[in-house]
């Protein structure tokens, strides 16, 4: 863990939970605080940040990366990066081969580090997660549908359907899977640094 002071940990627990979904804001700041232990990784232990599409994981990924006092990975910029491809164009026209280099790509990480994998991740690679420390951030089907409304420069999943029919089957179907996958709520990860500082 970083050396930091109470009071320095504490202002990024707090803005962790203003980038997050503001439908779910005041129910995290209930948790944060609530007597509950909290949950924090092992040292060494691999820190994956996931969960959906546009649920704010890129934007809490330097905050993690301040108060683990680890350097943070976004994978899917990575992955941009090593093979010279878009995103969006790469998963519309080979989606099985990005799959499987997301895959890869993680399982190439360094044990120890932080990384943020894309929405699919927890759905199509549960198996890789085996032993990571593998944190949720929490998004309602409401901000998640608004978002993803408003950002045309993600990847279409369904081209065959409207992008409301869309966002509608991924995101049950997807929770669906999250829901096997053993991880933990973003706010208890971050409730064992509120508990530690206030303790």
């Amino acid at each position: 863990m970083s050396e930091q002071s109470a009071d320095a940990r504490r202002l990024i627990l707090v803005e962790v939970l203003d980038n997050l979904d503001p439908r779910l804001r005041h129910q995290l700041h209930a948790a944060l605080t609530q007597e509950a232990p909290g949950t924090l990784p092992a040292p060494g232990q691999t820190v994956v940040i996931a969960g959906h599409r546009a649920a704010g994981k890129t934007r809490v990924l330097p905050l993690l990366s301040r108060l683990l006092g680890r350097e943070g990975i976004d994978l899917d910029k990575s992955l941009e990066k090593s093979s010279g491809r878009s995103l969006r164009t790469w998963v519309a026209e080979d989606p099985k081969a990005f799959r499987a280099a997301e895959r890869q790509a993680l399982l190439g990480i360094a044990p120890g580090s932080l990384v943020s994998v894309g929405g699919g991740f927890l759905s199509h690679h549960p198996d890789a997660l085996e032993g990571m420390f593998t944190l949720v951030v929490p998004i309602s089907f409401e901000t998640y549908r608004e978002r993803l409304l408003a950002d045309s420069s993600r990847p279409r999943l369904r081209p065959g359907v409207s992008l409301d029919e869309e966002i509608a089957s991924v995101f049950h179907e997807r929770e669906a899977l999250h829901a096997r996958v053993p991880s933990i709520p973003l706010v208890d990860f971050l409730r064992g640094f509120w508990r530690e500082e206030g303790s």
